[in-house]
């Protein structure tokens, strides 16, 4: 938790943007309810709605809060436990108590929020919420609007204007806040990053050949269970790199063959790391697979040097296509001019995903808000492989933090769908694909922090990705 001010300036900046939008009534926050994993008091590990935690500080469920946007008063509404929760939980400050600490003066009992929303509902005052990923936020909202579930949200995680129900206003309004992170924030995500490369060099240091890969994934899951919250998004670790969200952990780690990593850690307050290395099972990368892994990690130094305010993030992820499709026609995988094909999107063929996304409170930050509000702002998104999936392709600004993440996959099945359907336009010297059939997948990211001269790495070192110092590090 921060210092209170801190929560009641993000309150503030709220509100004037709202009534700067000419929004009227009250905002409206819910907190996340536990979830159970298999019966009602066995639960999964409780993790809080961002929103709510940006705005209001308070890690515990069955949580919810209000502003009034005319006059700015604040209400957070909960229940005080009773001495039957003092016996599984022992003694709790009181919810007065933890809304003075984020600078709160109101609180209700946990169902006068219902009551006040329907007393605005009844009384013509909107109401304004937030979209949720969540099924009881849908199931609470539902039943206050009087609406189905599958209406009181946007339908698609991509469409902008598609609100039902939910508020448009203060959606982009949180986004707006939320996406120029605070000194108090970047020195958190600095502190997941370097819990982060701790959690990579676990990793780094046990890829041996006769290793299983799920004894990996357990000591890395694990110290992020001793440092933090736990790990950020499920772990990727993975011979089969090509896949580019693979779980399977079920392999032993083989020579010759490259090791994806694709891990990171979520504080206590959740503010998260993402970094992704690719390792050589054997300790030394093959030419083979040196070649590639040059490409991709000239492209990631790239990305950052590109990386400034004023620039757009698709700008850059254009760039490195461009990079990387000059690196592939090197090698003879690829021929003609590198700007025709980027243009014909050919590069979606060995990296199928955007450059990057927008880091903090999530892993992919406020993506349950609509992925183009985030990430987009003027701009059209592309249809195009790989281009398509860009999440983030806004203006950069000081304090933007966005991964960077350039990749080179060998994944045969779209080898043989853009075969088919002749969307290489022959561009691609399919013979020369074969000897990678077995090769898997490279990709390399970090985490930048967008600064008013340029950018730099998040956390205050940084892992290994040259490919000599992985390689040394791996041989030490």
């Amino acid at each position: 938790m921060f210092d209170k001010n801190i929560y009641k300036a993000r309150r503030a900046a709220l509100v004037k943007s709202m009534q700067e939008q000419g929004a009227k009534g009250i905002a409206v926050f819910l907190g996340y309810k536990e979830a159970s994993m298999n019966y009602s008091s066995n639960c999964y590990a409780f993790h809080q709605d961002s929103s709510f935690s940006y705005f209001w500080g308070l890690d515990e469920p069955d949580l919810a809060a209000s502003i009034n946007l005319e006059n700015g008063r604040e209400c957070i509404y909960g229940n005080d436990i009773d001495i039957n929760d003092i016996i599984w939980m022992g003694d709790q400050p009181s919810l007065r108590e933890k809304a003075e600490l984020v600078g709160v003066d109101h609180t209700s009992k946990r169902s006068d929020f219902e009551l006040a929303v329907q007393y605005a509902i009844e009384n013509d005052v909107p109401v304004h919420f937030l979209p949720s990923s969540r099924y009881y936020s849908r199931m609470v909202m539902s039943k206050l609007t009087g609406t189905p579930s599958e209406d009181v949200y946007k339908t698609a995680p991509y469409d902008e204007g598609d609100f039902i129900h939910s508020s448009e206003e203060l959606t982009r309004a949180v986004i707006e806040l939320r996406l120029v992170k605070e000194e108090c924030e970047i020195e958190q995500i600095d502190l997941a990053c370097d819990l982060g490369v701790q959690m990579h060099d676990i990793a780094r240091r046990m890829c041996r050949p006769g290793v299983k890969e799920s004894d990996i994934v357990a000591a890395m899951d694990g110290f992020c269970l001793k440092e933090g919250w736990g790990v950020s998004f499920a772990t990727i670790l993975s011979q089969n790199g090509q896949i580019l969200h693979n779980h399977d952990h079920s392999q032993t780690i083989t020579p010759g063959r490259l090791l994806l990593v694709d891990a990171g850690l979520a504080l206590n307050n959740y503010y998260c790391s993402d970094f992704t290395r690719t390792l050589p099972c054997s300790g030394r990368f093959t030419t083979q697979q040196r070649e590639i892994y040059d490409i991709v990690q000239t492209a990631n130094e790239r990305a950052r040097e590109l990386a400034k305010p004023g620039v757009e993030y698709r700008d850059v992820h254009i760039a490195i296509f461009r990079h990387i499709l000059c690196g592939l026609k090197e090698l003879g995988i690829v021929n003609g001019d590198p700007d025709e094909m980027n243009a014909e999107g050919i590069c979606g063929m060995f990296m199928p995903h955007g450059l990057g996304h927008s880091i903090g409170l999530d892993v992919h930050d406020m993506e349950d808000l609509g992925e183009n509000l985030v990430g987009y702002k003027n701009q059209t998104r592309s249809s195009q492989l790989g281009l398509g999936s860009l999440r983030m392709a806004r203006k950069l600004v000081p304090g933007n933090v966005i991964s960077d993440e350039p990749g080179i996959y060998f994944i045969p099945a779209l080898w043989d769908f853009f075969k088919k359907n002749k969307l290489d336009k022959g561009f691609v010297n399919f013979d020369k694909l074969e000897a990678y059939k077995d090769f898997g997948g490279i990709r390399l990211e970090d985490d930048l922090l967008i600064t008013s001269e340029g950018s730099r790495f998040l956390g205050h070192s940084r892992l290994p990705i040259k490919a000599e110092d992985v390689e040394k590090d791996m041989a030490a």
